[in-house]
């Protein structure tokens, strides 16, 4: 369930609320982090479930000593009123024997919050990509039929890829063709239920291989910015994203000159 940090629960209605899957290379929760660094995006709230593995930690968008002693959990919502914008980042993995309760609680949270749109981000393997996914960007996205009808024209205009559907036995033109993320972890599940549920929901991801996944967040957040338009671009056409003072640990600390 949502818990809100202040005494009088904020309102979510009408906003738009973006939120990662985890899946290959952290990308999405990459992206999110500069989402909510770059909007200096304020916590209003937290998560409190048992489908994910728990963790606390200090705060990873400290500007200053005093608030880098604040103590953040797994599961943490972030708010713009201005840009009317939610965000929920999530930062340990899912218990797997708990997604389809995590997905439940997501969809109640969702539709009982009166969200105008979610979007979820994520990422797919790239090493199983079929044939067709190999031509062009590596960028693709999936709607609801709810959200076909609010913005599928925009996203059209756009240029957008939409994500294929693939055949099960690759080769047998028999085969029905399904939809498949591998490495998304809930992403596929999550936009059944939103499909199930007629949410107004955009899946928006990109094909990656672990590893500095940095890289990758930049252009997946880039890409959602096309849509969402959530900072302007400067002089040069290019977006500026202020990067988290966490990230400098983000693969440990470098090595202790004493080893040489």
């Amino acid at each position: 369930m949502f818990i809100p940090v202040e005494a009088t629960p904020p309102s979510f209605k009408g906003f738009t609320l973006i939120l990662p899957a985890i899946a290959v290379g952290n990308v999405a929760q990459l992206a999110v982090d500069l989402i909510v660094s770059t909007l200096s995006m304020k916590r209003v709230g937290y998560m409190h479930t048992d489908c994910l593995v728990p963790m606390v930690g200090p705060n990873p968008y400290a500007t200053s000593a005093e608030d880098a002693g604040e103590l953040h959990t797994t599961a943490e919502v972030y708010r713009d009123a201005e840009k009317k914008l939610a965000v929920l980042q999530i930062r340990s993995p899912l218990i797997q024997s708990r997604s389809r309760k995590f997905r439940k609680l997501l969809v109640s949270w969702i539709k009982a919050s009166e969200f105008s749109r979610t979007v979820v981000l994520s990422s797919s393997h790239a090493y199983q990509r079929d044939d067709q996914q190999l031509k062009g960007t590596p960028l693709r996205y999936l709607v609801t039929p709810a959200m076909r009808t609010a913005s599928g024209p925009a996203l059209t205009e756009l240029g957008w890829m939409e994500m294929e559907k693939l055949s099960p036995f690759p080769g047998l033109v028999e085969a029905e063709p399904r939809l498949s993320i591998p490495g998304g972890g809930v992403t596929k599940g999550l936009f059944t239920d939103g499909c199930q549920e007629e949410l107004c929901l955009a899946v928006v991801l990109v094909f990656c291989s672990e590893g500095d996944n940095v890289p990758d967040a930049f252009t997946l957040v880039n890409h959602l910015n096309e849509w969402l338009l959530l900072v302007d671009n400067d002089k040069r056409g290019a977006q500026k994203w202020k990067v988290p003072g966490s990230w400098r640990l983000l693969f440990g600390s470098s090595h202790p000159p004493s080893i040489f």
